[in-house]
């Protein structure tokens, strides 16, 4: 037995115990490739192991599909002139979003970006072909996700300097048609479960992986199969692959202390019940390597209304640190650089707007702004300073320090000044893990050497592939990943599978 994470002694860290091949017996019941959670990752990852040929067993451990997928609003990042792109008058190709994409990532694994931008016309083909349409329509605005059903937005910080700089902004936040920003991704999920069934990939719900079953015999420490709970039911099952898709572990405080702490203080976790990191302790057990499991998604956005970007963000020391235009999680993982995480939104009489459902609430109104700087323990005359620069180049379209872009500068100079609170503990800031499984190309489960565990992949929240952290992330990068690398683990699996057998046939 052994931990993860450097706490030799939390539980929520323990890495499970692997079984002998002989745990399996000697008529086991057999599957091609079993797939570990339904949400995004793990549904694509089996209808493309089914259709390949495959005879896939899924293991859900809710009481149905769809898992912290099915909560989002169904933002999918893709690009390189999409269909939706193209009837919208949006030039984009896959070279420049594969310039953006590296531009914001913190490793950048040239390998995936480059095939997922590649193929990403190729992928909106294959979502839409489960059952549904993206709505041939852009929206304009800044918004955390489309207000109604519009196809298309800004999702990231390709407008933002100095990636704006390093590629051609294009709009590539794909949204369903479903209005709100909640739970537009269940519309997807619900159609996978169809094609699932048609396919003949059998799902249990209520029915969690516990174990890997590993055969040492064969000398790379091949994963054979697993063992599975069911309420008080257990068993074990043999499996020619392994795909782990069960989420990523912000509901697991033992984990979350021990790699990305901020996500325990104050913050509302995003998440489902079973995001407790079991997946990715899995992986672990069969020896694969862990990387960025200490970068959360940390975000409270400011907007909408988007007329609040005119606006300035200052620190505790009336400072300015970030452009306002940025997108929503960058500007919150800057606030949590800040000293004591503390920071400020002033926007004047002129143009600050009120959201219907705020976030970042108001702390009050000042009439001056030295009132405002002794009201919030800011030193003397420093808001002064920051605003009186900010509002002299403002006034000519220009941001010398961070470079926000002209749409949104504005002076805020008329009086009374509005402030909202964006300190930790008071805006509301929610979030979810990054870090998982290192995994290759085809989401093969990858040790510290590079070696692949043969028979082991990972794709979803539980593996490590585009979103590295919160600055760079792009709404939609989650459910692009976790389909689109999720397709590859399947189709590999049983590619895996299907070689294994011909091999044993031709003896």
């Amino acid at each position: 037995m052994f931990y993860i994470g450097g706490m030799s002694d939390a539980p929520g860290t323990r890495v499970p115990d692997l079984l002998p091949a002989s745990a399996l017996g000697a008529d086991p019941e057999r599957f091609d490739v079993v797939v570990v959670g339904f949400g995004i990752a793990g549904g694509c990852a089996a209808l493309e192991a089914a259709r390949a040929g495959a005879r896939v067993l899924v293991l859900e451990r809710a009481a149905v599909h769809g898992g912290t997928s099915s909560m989002s609003g169904g933002h999918f990042y893709l690009g390189g002139g999409t269909p939706v792109q193209q009837a919208t008058g949006q030039e984009d190709s896959p070279e420049e979003m594969y310039r953006y994409l590296v531009a914001v990532s913190k490793e950048p694994e040239h390998d995936k970006i480059r095939a997922y931008c590649e193929d990403s016309v190729e992928h909106f083909t294959w979502l839409e072909a489960l059952g549904f349409e993206f709505e041939r329509s852009f929206f304009p605005g800044k918004a955390v996700i489309q207000p109604g059903t519009e196809g298309v937005m800004y999702t990231g910080n390709e407008k933002v300097w100095p990636y704006l700089e390093q590629a051609r902004p294009a709009p590539r936040g794909h949204k369903v048609p479903v209005p709100g920003d909640t739970e537009g991704t269940k519309l997807v999920m619900d159609l996978l479960r169809d094609r699932l069934e048609e396919a003949g990939a059998e799902v249990r719900y209520e029915t969690g992986a516990t174990q890997l079953v590993v055969d040492e015999s064969r000398g790379g420490g091949d994963v054979v199969g697993l063992a599975w709970r069911s309420f008080e039911r257990t068993g074990v099952v043999a499996a020619g692959a392994v795909v782990l898709a069960a989420g990523g572990f912000v509901m697991n405080p033992d984990m979350v202390a021990a790699h990305t702490p901020a996500l325990g203080s104050k913050l509302f976790t995003l998440g489902s019940t079973y995001d407790d990191g079991l997946g990715i302790r899995l992986g672990a057990s069969a020896g694969a390597e862990l990387k960025h499991m200490e970068e959360p998604f940390i975000t409270a956005p400011v907007y909408p209304p988007s007329e609040l970007l005119t606006g300035v963000i200052v620190n505790n020391r009336g400072e300015r640190f970030v452009a306002e235009d940025s997108y929503h999680s960058r500007t919150s993982q800057h606030v949590m650089e800040q000293p004591g995480s503390e920071a400020y939104l002033i926007v004047d009489s002129e143009h600050v707007e009120y959201a219907k459902y705020p976030l970042v609430p108001l702390l009050d109104g000042y009439d001056s702004l030295a009132e405002l700087e002794e009201s919030l323990g800011l030193p003397t005359g420093s808001v002064q300073r920051t605003l009186a620069r900010y509002d002299e180049h403002a006034a000519r379209g220009e941001d010398p320090d961070f470079h926000k872009a002209a749409e949104w500068l504005a002076p805020q100079s008329t009086g009374p000044w509005a402030v909202f609170d964006l300190r930790l503990g008071k805006a509301m800031y929610a979030g979810f893990t990054l870090g998982g499984v290192r995994v290759s190309l085809e989401g093969e489960a990858l040790r510290p050497d590079g070696a692949a565990v043969p028979g082991l992949y990972a794709a979803g929240a539980c593996a490590s592939n585009l979103a590295q952290d919160g600055k760079g992330y792009c709404s939609g990068t989650q459910l692009g990943e976790g389909s689109y690398f999720g397709r590859r683990a399947g189709r590999h699996a049983a590619a895996r599978t299907v070689r294994s057998e011909d091999l044993q046939s031709t003896g």
